[in-house]
Formats: structure tokens, C-alpha cells, sequence
């Protein structure tokens, strides 16, 4: 399937953006006036941030030309799992056993509705204007 790797591409894209989102805010603050919001918006952790945002956009937009969005949406779930594994991993923050738990189950979700599209690896019809 085709839109596998982009799926993950734009959900692991999307949780690393979190990741660096938190260390922009650790690194500038956050607050609701003007000038702290352009030095936020201008540092180079939010830069990153949105780049991966932007790129997370572009790469679902290519996965969605080979499956459906009800099979591809429910796959963002896995961003669950790769941001705490980022958080542990980059930011060291701890994550407790319950944390873990839910994110099991979460991913047996996610699991399962993978495999009931296992037929979908064919593209959706096309609509809108052909080229």
C-alpha cells in the first residue's frame, strides 16, 4: 500500500512539530501581546515547528490520493504513541504506566481499523477536475 510510509510520515511530521512547539514556549514563554508573540513566532523552534506542520499538510494530502479519508484519519492515533515516545525520548519527561495502558489500547484501535481497510489499497474514484 502506497499510503502507508505517507500516513506515517505526516503523523510522525505532526508529532515531532509538538515536540518542538514545547521547547519554542520553553525558550520564549508564552504570552498575549504583541512583541512576545513575534519573538515566539520568530524563533528558530517555532520555525521548525511550523516547516513540519506545513510538510505533515503536504504529505497527507499525497496519502489521501490512494485511500479514503475514514481509513486515513483514524491512523492519526499513532501520533499518541510517537509523541510520547519523542517526549521521552527529546524533552525527558516521564510517562506513567496508565499513560501506557491507554496507549495500548489505543493502538489495538488503530490496528483494527487498519485491517479492516486492508482492501483499500486501491486509490478512491477521483472527482473534482482530472489532468
Amino acid at each position: 500500500m502506497k499510503a502507508l510510509p505517507l500516513i506515517v510520515t505526516g503523523v510522525l511530521l505532526n508529532a515531532f512539530a509538538q515536540i518542538v512547539m514545547k521547547k519554542a514556549v520553553q525558550a520564549e514563554g508564552m504570552q498575549w501581546s504583541l512583541m512576545p508573540l513575534i519573538r515566539l513566532f520568530l524563533n528558530p523552534w517555532m520555525l521548525l515547528c511550523l516547516t513540519c506542520y506545513a510538510l505533515s499538510v503536504v504529505v497527507w494530502a499525497a496519502a489521501l490520493k490512494f485511500v479514503s479519508v475514514n481509513f486515513a484519519y483514524p491512523f492519526l492515533a499513532l501520533g499518541f504513541l510517537a509523541n510520547a515516545f519523542m517526549c521521552r525520548l527529546i524533552l525527558g519527561e516521564s510517562i506513567p504506566t496508565m499513560r501506557w495502558v491507554a496507549l495500548a489500547i489505543i493502538m489495538a484501535g488503530v490496528g483494527l481499523q487498519a485491517y479492516s481497510g486492508k482492501n483499500e489499497a486501491t486509490p478512491t474514484p477521483p472527482t473534482g477536475r482530472s489532468r
